[in-house]
């Protein structure tokens, strides 16, 4: 029961740090990456389709993005699409293939950019915080109902306290390593 408990707090964390991480993606560092474009849908015969399912997305070079449609009806659909999108790109086409290229971010830019960067890890943080409270007070339950013993909840505790730990250090290595991606360009 307590390794159930645990085992279901170590894959919802490893979920809040993966959700991060999916989250930095987006954010873009001047450099060019496929996953930059992850989140922008396209109307496709009436649905919003991802992107990445209608057209392919390759690097051209370290600024440009290189995106071609899989139908030839699709170029002006994508490329309004990556207009209106909140990433500030100007696509520009050329026949079946629409270039995109990333302007170099200024030092204010990258600066808001990391603010940005600290606000998602402390987001993840705070859910990772929720799921040891949680998992804390599913062990106080256990023993109000004399399921456990309540030495079998301390050492519980300080388990997914370790765990705790293991994921918020996960974290801080993700923004670490964003940051300095930001930062060096």
């Amino acid at each position: 029961m307590i390794d159930e408990l645990k085992k279901d707090a170590a894959e919802r964390m490893a979920k809040s740090v993966e959700s991060l991480k999916h989250e930095l993606a987006k954010l873009r560092t001047g450099r060019a990456h496929p996953s930059l474009l992850d989140h922008i849908v396209v109307p496709y015969y009436g649905n919003d389709t991802p992107l990445k399912q209608v057209a392919n997305v390759t690097v051209e070079d370290a600024r440009t993005l290189a995106i071609t449609p899989w139908e030839k009806n699709m170029v002006g659909a994508v490329e309004k699409a990556i207009i209106t999108s909140d990433l500030g790109l100007n696509p520009s086409s050329a026949g079946t293939v629409i270039r995109v290229p990333l302007p170099p971010l200024t030092e204010e830019r990258r600066r808001d950019l990391v603010k940005v960067v600290r606000h998602e890890g402390e987001q993840a943080k705070v859910a990772i915080r929720n799921i040891r409270r949680d998992a804390n007070g599913d062990l106080k339950d256990m023993v109000k109902e004399k399921m456990i013993s309540e030495d079998d909840e301390r050492r519980a505790t300080e388990e997914i306290q370790k765990l705790t730990d293991k994921y918020v250090a996960a974290v801080d290595k993700a923004l670490e390593e964003k940051e300095t991606d930001m930062m060096s360009m």
